[in-house]
């Protein structure tokens, strides 16, 4: 949101926040209708004060046009979240967070202590990649060695099959699952 938009708001909000008090106080009776009224009519049929009451009106009737009818997502903000864009001579190929995603599950879950994967994949400005992976591990794993494993694993298989600068793999161990036991025949 831009610098503008926080401070209108900010504004708004306080006008806002003070009109459902002045209210509120009528409502119960601890404000006098005629003290309220009193106000209001010497803010409207003021000379400064109905210019300025005016300005503020239209100001947040625009503002209020453009949140109805305009979205303040960018479509560069829209690309981040969707996923890369890469051009060359020959077109362009948009590769989404989830295909980021799902390699990087697929590259998780071949390592046998891996039991369950949840990944989130972010992307910086300069499409450089950014991985959280959430693991639950068998419990007779190496976790350091399988970390440093799949962080390697996982940058390989992003820079190969996306053509990608992996920045960071941030791997989290949630859970050691308990040992299974083996049915006895």
């Amino acid at each position: 949101m831009k610098t503008l938009e926080k401070i209108t708001l900010i504004i708004y909000s306080n006008i806002m926040l003070i009109l459902s008090i002045i209210l509120c106080l009528l409502v119960f009776g601890w404000l006098d209708m005629d003290l309220v009224g009193n106000m209001v009519y010497r803010i409207i049929v003021g000379e400064t004060s109905s210019k300025i009451l005016l300005g503020v009106s239209i100001v947040f009737i625009l503002l209020s046009i453009k949140c109805i009818f305009f979205d303040a997502t960018s479509k560069e903000q829209i690309k981040e979240r969707q996923g890369v864009l890469l051009e060359n001579e020959s077109g362009k190929l948009m590769i989404s967070k989830e295909t980021i995603e799902n390699l990087v599950n697929s590259v998780a879950l071949n390592f046998q202590s891996a039991e369950d994967v949840t990944t989130k994949v972010e992307l910086d400005k300069e499409n450089n990649v950014n991985v959280y992976v959430n693991l639950v591990v068998s419990s007779d794993a190496v976790i350091k060695d399988l970390s440093a494993n799949l962080q390697t694993k996982i940058k390989e298989k992003i820079k190969r099959a996306t053509d990608l600068e992996v920045k960071e793999v941030n791997i989290t161990v949630k859970k050691v699952a308990p040992k299974k036991e083996e049915e006895q025949a």
